[in-house]
């Protein structure tokens, strides 16, 4: 067994932690914010309109290494001070909330006009309607999708570490400087990412089946 695998599982444990605790915060953050983005992309009225269209077009083209770099030294700047793990999760859940906004725009698209006529006709509001009528439908387009932005969260909470986080690789490239062994750190950090996009895949692919129409 290589030297000093026990004290580097230690450390990567604890990273791991913060890697899940990240992708569970941001992925949250990320989906209501995503989802109230999505209303005001469809909305009727023009400036909800312009907000999302603009919230969307600038997240998206930006890299979100950039974003973490600009949040977590450019906030304290402004008088803004979070910690450092809820300044990286929050820029997590806006970055992606452009990529969740997106999504349940092209599921609400899926559903026919008629289901949200029908909906008016029965006296149902338009968030009635969203609510109980539309988004029920769109969520089973909107399965898969969710689940990449899902995965490419977790993956990208690894660029958390260029900003101070010791998260999962930010504890792996502490335990390597301390142990010389990149390969030991390094392979377990690879084995935990591809066990959460796995698990993530395949827990989709169950959702996705509870949700199918039967036929």
């Amino acid at each position: 067994m290589p030297k000093g695998i026990h004290e580097t599982l230690g450390p990567l444990g604890h990273g791991l932690q913060l890697t899940l605790a990240m992708t569970a915060l941001g992925f949250a953050g990320a989906l209501l914010l995503g989802l109230v983005l999505a209303v005001c992309r469809i909305s009727p009225v023009p400036p909800l309109r312009v907000l999302g269209t603009g919230y969307v077009t600038v997240f998206r083209n930006i890299p979100l290494l950039v974003l973490l770099v600009l949040f977590v030294f450019g906030l304290p700047v402004v008088g803004l001070r979070f910690s450092l793990f809820g300044t990286v999760t929050l820029t997590m859940a806006l970055y992606w909330a452009a990529f969740v906004c997106e999504v349940v725009r092209a599921g609400i698209r899926t559903v026919p006009l008629g289901q949200a006529e029908a909906a008016r006709a029965l006296g149902l509001t338009a968030g009635q309607s969203l609510r109980f009528v539309i988004l029920p439908q769109a969520l089973r387009s909107m399965v898969q999708p969710l689940a990449n932005v899902f995965i490419g969260l977790a993956l990208g909470t690894s660029l958390a570490a260029a900003v101070g986080v010791s998260e999962m690789t930010g504890q792996a490239e502490l335990t390597t400087l301390k142990y010389d062994e990149p390969l030991t750190s390094f392979a377990v950090t690879t084995v935990v990412y591809v066990l959460i996009t796995l698990t993530s895949g395949l827990i989709a692919g169950r959702i996705e089946k509870k949700v199918a129409i039967r036929r």
